[in-house]
């Protein structure tokens, strides 16, 4: 379920990759407004509804080891009306599949 890979080019997020010891400082998981955030900036048209691409994009900047699986998952789990594309109406139903995941600020 978790992608276990840290996150490149994203000083924010970063998915939970388990570790244990290391001198790690703790991981906190992201919040629903930082995850909102995070997506709204893939929106590169901004019109307000999320392409596969775009979802591809914010899942590989929250560190996704397989963004591509986790765009076409996200659209299977938010994309109610089956139109290819995650709405303004779907877009709590993305946070929820996200927040699952488990991605986490370092």
């Amino acid at each position: 379920m978790y992608d276990n890979h840290p996150v490149p080019n994203n000083p924010i997020a970063q998915h939970n990759d388990h570790q244990c010891g290391g001198g790690k400082a703790a991981s906190v998981p992201l919040t629903e407004d930082q995850l909102k955030g995070i997506f709204r900036r893939f929106d590169t048209n901004k019109d307000g509804q999320f392409t596969r691409q775009e979802l591809t994009d914010a899942f590989h900047s929250l560190g996704s080891k397989f963004p591509s699986w986790r765009a076409f998952r996200a659209l299977h789990h938010a994309d109610a009306n089956g139109d290819g594309f995650i709405s303004k109406d779907e877009f709590s139903e993305l946070l929820n599949y996200a927040i699952k995941l488990g991605y986490v600020v370092n």
